[in-house]
């Protein structure tokens, strides 16, 4: 008995040996493809990140594993001489692989072409809502498909999901509030990933992600973040400065004495304001064939009002983004400053006489 027993493993090892070699030689043959296939894509991604291409190649990492993997199943079903049990074992596990590759691509595109949209930028960055929401649905029917092809009847499982979907609903009404809130908000366009939003509560700051409950905000000063429940921020009133552009106007006023001689005022403002865009905004100036600069986001000085003691005038700066202005504003209050000093352009401060009459 015991002589059989050994004779039986000793053919089933037989039997698994070449399986077993045509599955490593597979798996092999794919991870170097992948490799070579990753550096392609990292490549071309360089060049064209946003597009449907990109967002269809970056679907693509793994599949060359993958397939190969199929390739070496298929082979092993259709060609050894295995018993029908392990025969079956590997049909399930070629049907298996199959139907999760497809699952993956199909994941991975769908949610970066729907992310792209959505953003409304090209960037396939999306909220984490999102992503979490799309690869339940998808990965939930690619495995209610392999249960189907087991002979798993699905009917139970959808019927127990949907009777727990209600008992789970009563009891996270407030979650679930959250949830379609979070929805509401991306689907909207009300808000998205980067944006930077001033709420009436008070809080502000650039959106850095909306989760299944939570939206994070980073404030300016980037020390920490605020928290705030997707339903709070659907239903307040927020002002949204990167829309419907993420260029911003800031304001500088400044007043200059009488004796100063304008022309010089506005060329010397013009140069410092463009050094500081180019320095923190990255500003490049487009000429046009008569040299003249005719880039919209130009710095622009415009005198408005003679006052009590000074022509007041307001420079124009533009930022890209909302939390620029800060720093773009204190760089040009110092250097507009020191420059004024060096070109003997004063900038008065108010004066009273006070007449005191007879007693």
């Amino acid at each position: 008995m015991e002589s059989l027993m050994n004779m039986d493993w000793m053919r089933l090892s037989e039997l698994l040996l070449l399986p077993a070699c045509i599955l490593a030689a597979a798996l092999t043959i794919g991870v170097m493809l992948n490799r070579v296939l990753t550096q392609k894509i990292d490549r071309t991604l360089k060049t064209d990140e946003g597009s449907v291409r990109a967002i269809f190649l970056h679907a693509m990492r793994g599949i060359p594993i993958n397939f190969c993997l199929m390739s070496g199943l298929y082979w092993i079903v259709n060609t050894s001489q295995l018993p029908e049990g392990i025969a079956r074992i590997f049909s399930y596990i070629l049907f298996t692989v199959i139907v999760f590759t497809l699952t993956r691509v199909f994941e991975r595109a769908l949610s970066g072409i729907i992310s792209s949209k959505l953003s409304g930028t090209g960037d396939v960055t999306s909220s984490t809502l999102l992503n979490t929401i799309f690869k339940t649905v998808v990965y939930a029917s690619g495995v209610l498909i392999i249960l189907q092809y087991y002979g798993i009847s699905v009917a139970p499982i959808l019927t127990a999901m949907g009777v727990g979907g209600m008992a789970v609903a009563l009891g996270l009404q407030e979650t679930l509030a959250n949830i379609f809130a979070g929805l509401q908000l991306i689907l909207s366009k009300q808000v998205r990933i980067n944006d930077y939003i001033k709420l009436s509560s008070g809080e502000e700051g650039r959106v850095t992600d909306i989760t299944w409950r939570l939206t994070t905000i980073m404030p300016p000063n980037e020390g920490s973040v605020v928290v705030i429940p997707n339903k709070n921020i659907a239903g307040a009133i927020s002002t949204n400065y990167s829309r419907p552009r993420n260029d911003i106007i800031i304001t500088v006023p400044i007043g200059v004495g009488y004796e100063s001689d304008l022309e010089h005022v506005e060329r010397v403002t013009m140069e410092v304001a463009i050094d500081i865009q180019k320095r923190i905004d990255g500003y490049e100036p487009t000429l046009d064939i008569k040299g003249i600069d005719r880039n919209p986001l130009r710095p622009a000085v415009r005198f408005h009002t003679f006052g009590d003691s000074s022509i007041d005038f307001n420079v124009f700066l533009h930022a890209h983004q909302f939390d620029v202005q800060y720093l773009m504003k204190h760089e040009f209050i110092k250097a507009i400053t020191k420059r004024y000093r060096e070109e003997g352009i004063n900038i008065p401060f108010p004066i009273r006489t006070i007449v005191k009459g007879d007693e």
